[in-house]
């Protein structure tokens, strides 16, 4: 019984070591970075800010 407590021990050693050193190594530049070739469009957004008063 307690060769089960031991390997759940190490178990959950070993996956919250790989958790942290995910978390640590995600977002490094290991990613490409994100290139804007399109121009920009707000579609059908109103050209003034929510807001600004409005005269209806």
């Amino acid at each position: 019984m307690e060769i089960f407590g031991i390997i759940l021990v190490v178990v959950l050693i070993t996956a919250i070591a790989a958790t942290i050193s995910a978390l640590l190594k995600d977002g490094r530049g290991h990613n490409p970075p994100i290139k804007s070739t399109e121009a920009w469009s707000a579609f059908e957004a109103p050209s003034t800010p929510y807001w600004n008063p409005r005269i209806y």
